[in-house]
């Protein structure tokens, strides 16, 4: 039985892989910050421990651990700078020494393709080899590739894995800011609808991260692409979604430039706030360009095949949320 500890359990991505460890008969320690969240995987069975990877001391987490998880972020397009770097940051620091401390056997690091884009600079079929951006797309995609470099500089068995747009029942941050967009009947078309993107259902990442756990050691220092394997038109996507939920779909059109311009305004005008601005410029350009990736490297060498196709993702998602 593998003892392993989870970051970032009460977020979406580490609750289902915390559920499906334990369901499998691992022995879990999950941690996080949101303590209503935890006292539900503590209700289903499993070892709950507050902390915060920032502050808190690590130690009590890893005792007899042999596997380590790291789920935990601040992902989101807007927020202060302080927060990002504390929740990225300071704690990948922070875990990676208590790992190297304790001699984990392997720390399996979630990170995001969102490091590959910046800008109204579109990328197609994009692999883990490619070169990044010279400016970071925002606050978010620049601290997880401090995070992604500290992990490297480590020295530790570690896998990290990048998986695009995570959706599924119970997503807190994709689906559910597309459908409020559709809700307010004022979600204009950014572009001419044209750009590809890439999703992932939740369970398949999930199926990733247990492959990156019975990986062999060969694949140390290694990164993963994951998604579901089926680019797809992006506002073809929003459209299906509208249809699903009985939301009127997207109306009109506005050049990617123009909203770019607009969104650089709004968030001159927000810069200090915690409030997000109605739109930025990383929102335009994940709706105005191209952000697909390759995949060979999970499916020929982690031996990833996608489960839950995206036709399938979308019918769970929105019945779910009906």
């Amino acid at each position: 039985m593998t003892n392993a500890l989870i970051t970032g359990a009460t977020g979406f991505l580490g609750g289902a892989l915390a559920r499906r460890l334990h369901a499998a008969g691992w022995q879990i320690t999950a941690t996080g910050r949101n303590r209503a969240a935890g006292d539900a995987l503590q209700a289903a069975g499993l070892r709950f421990i507050p902390a915060d990877l920032a502050r808190d001391a690590l130690s009590p987490l890893l005792d007899g651990v042999e596997m380590v998880f790291h789920c935990a972020a601040l992902a989101a397009p807007w927020g202060r700078e302080p927060d990002f770097i504390a929740a990225n940051v300071t704690a990948t620091e922070r875990l990676v020494n208590a790992c190297q401390r304790a001699q984990v056997r392997r720390l399996i690091h979630v990170s995001t393709p969102s490091i590959y884009f910046s800008g109204l600079v579109g990328r197609r079929d994009v692999r883990e080899d490619a070169p990044l951006p010279p400016v970071a797309a925002n606050t978010y995609a620049a601290t997880k590739r401090q995070a992604e470099q500290i992990v490297d500089a480590s020295g530790l068995p570690a896998i990290t894995i990048r998986p695009r747009a995570i959706v599924g029942e119970g997503d807190p941050t994709v689906i559910p800011r597309i459908i409020r967009a559709l809700e307010r009947g004022r979600f204009p078309r950014i572009g001419k609808g044209d750009n590809l993107t890439d999703i992932t259902y939740i369970e398949n990442v999930v199926d990733s991260l247990l492959l990156c756990a019975a990986a062999p050691d060969a694949l140390h220092g290694r990164k993963f692409n994951i998604t579901n394997g089926e680019p797809l038109l992006l506002w073809g996507m929003i459209e299906r979604l509208a249809a699903l939920m009985g939301l009127p779909p997207p109306r009109g059109s506005v050049p990617p430039q123009v909203a770019y311009g607009l969104a650089t305004a709004l968030e001159w005008a927000y810069r200090g706030r915690v409030t997000e601005p109605p739109l930025t410029r990383y929102t335009v350009g994940l709706l105005a360009t191209d952000q697909t990736l390759n995949i060979d490297a999970a499916r020929n060498d982690l031996g990833y095949v996608p489960r839950v196709s995206n036709a399938e993702a979308f019918e769970r998602v929105a019945a779910a949320w009906r």
